[in-house]
């Protein structure tokens, strides 16, 4: 994992990362990634689909995506995006995952 770096990285080789479509003065213009890993790409969906039912806070951020108005591969896509930053946090902080984040003490 330390090849990719960053969570940013490894979600742009996996193809769930949006890349700019910026030409001269206009900006902001995000797409899908034209060369991207599609094997990965199925892995961190699958992954996603998955985590919808057991996870009540995956699943309150799948349902707010349409709310905002997008489809659902879009929502499947976004919620790919945030459990690459999920599961790659543990290996950054040398952690096990846990499912609540922990707490700092106050004395």
């Amino acid at each position: 994992m330390s090849f990719f770096g960053t969570a940013d990285r490894l979600a742009g080789f996996g193809g769930v990362a949006p890349v700019p479509r910026d030409f001269g003065k206009i900006s902001g213009n995000l797409r899908r990634p034209r060369r991207y890993n599609r094997r990965l790409q199925r892995v961190f969906c699958i992954s996603a689909l998955f985590s919808i039912r057991p996870c009540d806070e995956f699943r309150r951020f799948y349902e707010r995506k349409p709310a905002e108005g997008t489809r659902h591969i879009q929502a499947v896509l976004a919620l790919a995006r945030r459990r690459v930053n999920v599961l790659l946090a543990p290996l950054r902080d040398g952690r096990t995952y846990e499912l609540m984040p922990p707490t700092a003490h106050t004395a």
